[in-house]
């Protein structure tokens, strides 16, 4: 149930109840349309089922505003919908942090609080889980949560019967032991819980039918806890009593310590001041306390792992002080130097021999012989409970010696390698060490400067810890120049550290210096993957893939993986995931790129840097061209340079571009800051080049901004070299993002400018693209005539190029044209031929979805509803699965149309909504005011004159914003309807201008 304060949310069929299901089961998280689809149709979708998902996300949608939610729960997310988290309290959150709540009491020996939030959790049930909600995956989801549950059940009486409330549990435990008969623990508190109140005979008595059931239910006699628990209850075992806990200040283990007369050493540093963040580290970690009772046999051994800098010792000393009286037998602690310039690791025979003094054997007694001190050094742990802390490891071998044979005892060690012979226990005392969180690094900064200081400057605090890539050493070094430094501002040092080429040596200074730490791990690389980290630092590109890394350093991608591996292992890179050509993607942090980019300034000539270079970015190049042919079916729509291409491996090209929006997706940052960096090196063919085969992903996902910088990046190297037609073609580009904008002057000047310099180079296929764009802009303007005589221009050009896709592309436009001139039999003749040509060309889907969308605008003119709603709907297949947002939401336009001139005006208006939401995300105005236009015509149909009002006001504005006259006349004429009808605000005035009161 969902709800607004007390009011429910009414959620309506069995569609809307089992979307929400999945949304709620996954808060934060993209759910897929393609997940959705198959729970709900059970596997077997109509083909309208993506459509539908869509109607009812929608309708939850307004279900919620209703209630009077302002912000957006339900959010579009590529693949499907996400629903936020945060600000609302779900039920699935709540009671798995009180859980994990009582979880830390019980291990804090905190039973009562742990009664208390294990109590809380379970108040939070109010019948079975997703009841009434079908679909395979949510049936499981069910079942899961009430596997959850019943644990937490089992939890809560194992901690009631702790605290002496036997008496009380009895009635709700006959109660679950009737609904889950064979749920041992159950059974046993049960059981256990007659016994303390008195009732023997019943406890029997329970036990004989336990032994019945699972007899004749599963064939098998109970299992030996329960046989241990009757056997106990027999003889009256005393153990089984309730006893009270010992008063406070009572200190047993002090006592046996004494008996034992050993000593105890305590070796650990002081603990980090000023030590921030990692809650979810120390978690982790004391998993190696509550992990001593499930293998006596072996220690308990845990792990940290980070780069250099990052607080693995901080962490490991926090953490040891946290437990030292877990431990009443000894902390000892070893440095083993393992990334030490000025010294030689420390060998494990030394660590012995200061061990086996520490915990009291005499120096003349230590054996000379390593593997005598190994079985002296573990004989004498045997029955202790001692932690050792063993820092800055390089190697297994290091530390094999060093580690207890029998339990009782706790290894935590620090390395910047994955020792990967290390096996941890429990498996979560693996802690790979990342970069502080902002907020914790601010928290950082503040305790050792002051907060008061960081406060006053949140903006500069901020950029100050990214700066300094939230690394704890980083942080402290800066912290503690501003600290030294009570003159400076905090904006004094992010000046300072801004310069990417000072910011090392201003972290360099004094006795903690961060180029120093990354040295000492930089010199113990092999010299294949120290020169590829140092070529990885000349690049400008956020994250890359291992195909980058064959080309830098001009070798096999398998080679290239291997390497990068390797410095992942090192800690010199990160993995940032799976990309969605399920390729690992991999990343620096921006220290270590500078370090990598001033080591490959001092060790690589010019002339080898270039090269390398060169060889990503026309790897680049040649891989984006291909998934440019493929999705638009060939070279079409587009001009090229003569920039040399760089052959790749053909079974990488097609594991690559299976999904070619999806390889462009996966690398659009990456392309962009080659297209930039290109640029600046004086690479000007490539660059415009690579923006060209990049437009088929800037227009169908609508990247104004990247398409934009790209765009104007390559223009200015262009126009630097006097290259005609790359100049042309960025003018060109740079055109349609002023159209994207509303900005139809500087679009149409941009245009004309590109037509100049075509004609200039004399490039047909050039001039003949930009008259296209020109066409599209008279269109907005009403110039059909013009529109259409530079279409009629284009088009045998294409012809004669064999350019199939550019010239459906004209068809269709042409019959846009026919269509608003009131043309429809043309219209629908000349979409037909662009839907022919469309379905010859292979990865035409735009293009085709172009057409079949003018079709169908063809065919509703002419009043054929059924085959307009027919063509609209196979856009909306092709756009959604294209992810094109832009055409989704002329499609859904479309269909809406055709819905309300067939009399379904609530499922039109549905749908209108919808396409608007979808609208407002692609910041274009054309399409954003007529679906308002639409609406307004609607709410004007259904009596609602007010709302009808402000829809066609705001349709308005946007026309008049982009220069659109036959779209302003079409919204003055709704708006005089309005007016005649007697709508609010709408009354006659002193001209357009005050048609709409604001």
């Amino acid at each position: 149930m969902a709800t607004v304060g007390e009011r429910p949310i009414l959620v309506g069929g069995a569609r809307q109840r089992t979307i929400l299901a999945l949304l709620l089961l996954s808060p934060g998280r993209i759910v897929p349309v393609d997940t959705l689809v198959d729970v709900v149709w059970n596997g077997r979708p109509p083909a309208t089922a993506r459509t539908q998902v869509a109607i009812v996300i929608a309708a939850l949608r307004k279900a919620i505003k209703t209630e009077g939610v302002t912000e957006e729960v339900i959010v579009t997310a590529h693949p499907g919908y996400l629903l936020r988290a945060e600000g609302h309290a779900l039920d699935t959150v709540t009671f798995t942090g009180l859980v994990a709540e009582a979880e830390t009491a019980v291990r804090d020996a905190r039973p009562a609080d742990a009664a208390r939030c294990y109590a809380e959790a379970l108040a939070l049930w109010r019948g079975p889980a997703l009841a009434g909600v079908g679909g395979q995956l949510v049936e499981d989801e069910a079942a899961r949560w009430e596997e959850v549950r019943i644990n937490a059940y089992e939890a809560m009486t194992s901690v009631q019967l702790e605290l002496g409330r036997h008496q009380l549990l009895l009635p709700e435990l006959a109660a679950t032991v009737r609904e889950h008969p064979l749920r041992e623990r159950t059974r046993y508190h049960f059981i256990l819980a007659q016994y303390r109140s008195g009732r023997r005979a019943e406890a029997m008595e329970s036990f004989r039918e336990a032994r019945r059931q699972f007899i004749d239910e599963l064939g098998m006699e109970p299992g030996p806890e329960l046989q241990e628990l009757h056997d106990a209850i027999l003889r009256d075992d005393p153990s089984l009593a309730y006893e009270a806990p010992a008063p406070a200040g009572a200190d047993a283990t002090g006592d046996a310590l004494g008996a034992r007369n050993r000593v105890v050493p305590s070796e650990l540093p002081p603990d980090v001041p000023g030590f921030a963040g990692r809650r979810e580290e120390l978690a982790a970690l004391d998993t190696l306390v509550d992990g001593q009772g499930e293998d006596s046999r072996a220690p308990t051994v845990g792990l940290i792992t980070g780069v250099a800098g990052v607080g693995k010792t901080g962490l490991a000393v926090r953490w040891a002080h946290r437990v030292t009286e877990r431990y009443p037998d000894g902390r000892l602690f070893a440095d083993l130097r393992g990334y030490d310039e000025h010294h030689s690791p420390t060998t494990a025979g030394d660590i012995l021999s200061r061990f086996l003094r520490s915990l009291g054997v005499e120096s003349e007694e230590v054996p000379n012989g390593l593997e005598d001190r190994i079985a002296l050094y573990r004989s004498v742990l045997a029955d202790r409970r001692v932690l050792l802390v063993l820092d800055n490891v390089r190697t297994f071998a290091q530390i094999r010696p060093l580690l207890p044979g029998s339990g009782g005892c706790t290894v935590l060690v620090t390395s910047r390698e994955q020792l990967e012979q290390l096996v941890t226990w429990p498996p979560r005392a693996r802690v790979h060490l990342g970069v502080l969180p902002e907020d914790e690094s601010v928290e950082l900064l503040g305790r050792i400067v002051g907060e008061a200081r960081i406060l006053a400057a949140p903006e500069d605090s901020a950029r100050l810890v990214e700066l300094c890539d939230r690394l704890p050493l980083a942080l402290r070094i800066a912290a503690a120049r501003l600290a030294s430094k009570p003159h400076w501002s905090v904006r004094h040092l992010v000046t300072r550290l801004s310069d990417g080429r000072r910011r090392l040596d201003e972290l360099s200074q004094g006795e903690s210096q961060v180029r120093a730490s990354f040295e000492l791990s930089y010199r113990y690389l092999h010299k294949d993957a120290a020169r590829l980290y140092r070529y990885l630092g000349l690049l400008g590109v956020p994250d890359f893939t291992a195909w980058v890394g064959a080309a830098l350093m001009d070798q096999d991608v398998l080679d290239a993986e291997r390497l990068i591996e390797h410095l992942v292992d090192a800690q010199f890179l990160e993995v940032v995931g799976v990309d969605a050509t399920g390729q690992l993607r991999y990343r620096f942090q921006n220290l270590m790129r500078l370090y990598a980019d001033e080591l490959a300034r001092e060790e690589e000539s010019e002339e080898d840097r270039r090269a390398a270079c060169e060889r990503v970015f026309r790897t680049c190049l040649t891989i984006a061209e291909q998934a440019f042919r493929r999705e638009q079916g060939g070279d079409y729509g587009t001009t090229r340079g003569d920039e040399p291409r760089r052959e790749i491996d053909a079974v990488l090209m097609e594991e690559l571009l299976a999904a070619p929006l999806e390889w462009f997706e996966a690398e659009r940052l990456s392309l962009v800051g080659v297209v930039e960096q290109s640029a600046q090196m004086g690479m000007d063919d490539l660059a415009w080049d690579l923006v060209m085969s990049m437009e088929v992903l800037f227009e169908s996902r609508n990247y104004l901004e990247d398409w934009r910088r790209c765009s104007q990046y390559a223009l200015e190297a262009a126009r630097g070299a006097g290259n005609l037609r790359g100049w042309a073609a960025m003018e060109q580009q740079l055109g349609v993002v002023d159209l994207r904008l509303r900005r139809l002057p500087e679009s149409t000047a941009r245009q004309e400018r590109a037509l100049d310099l075509y004609t200039e180079a004399g490039d047909a296929r050039g001039r003949a693209l930009v008259l296209n764009n020109l066409a599209f802009i008279d269109r907005i303007r009403g110039d059909y005539d013009q529109g259409m005589r530079r279409l009629q221009e284009a088009l045998p050009v294409f012809r004669d190029l064999d350019d199939r896709s550019t010239q459906a592309y004209a068809l269709q436009f042409m019959a846009q044209f026919a269509l608003e001139q009131g043309q429809p039999e043309l219209a629908v003749e000349l979409s037909e031929e662009s839907v022919q040509l469309c379905q010859s060309i292979r990865g035409g889907e735009r293009n085709l979805a172009l057409a079949t969308h003018r079709l169908a605008g063809a065919h509703l003119a002419l009043g054929r509803l059924e085959e307009a709603e027919r063509h609209y709907s196979r856009v909306v297949e092709i756009v959604t699965e294209r992810s094109d947002l832009l055409g989704l939401a002329y499609a859904l336009l479309g269909v809406a149309e055709t819905r309300l001139k067939a009399g379904a005006a609530d499922a039109a208006e549905t749908t209108f909504v919808e396409a608007l939401e979808v609208a407002r995300r692609t910041r274009s105005p054309m399409i954003e005011g007529q679906i308002q236009l639409a609406l307004g015509e609607v709410c004007r149909q259904s009596g609602r004159l007010e709302e009808g009002t402000a829809y066609v006001c705001a349709a308005l504005a946007v026309f008049q914003g982009i220069g659109s006259p036959p779209w302003e006349e079409k919204a003055a004429a709704a708006l005089e309807r309005l007016r005649e009808e007697g709508a609010p605000g709408s009354g006659q005035g002193g001209g357009q201008g005050s048609v709409c009161l604001q």
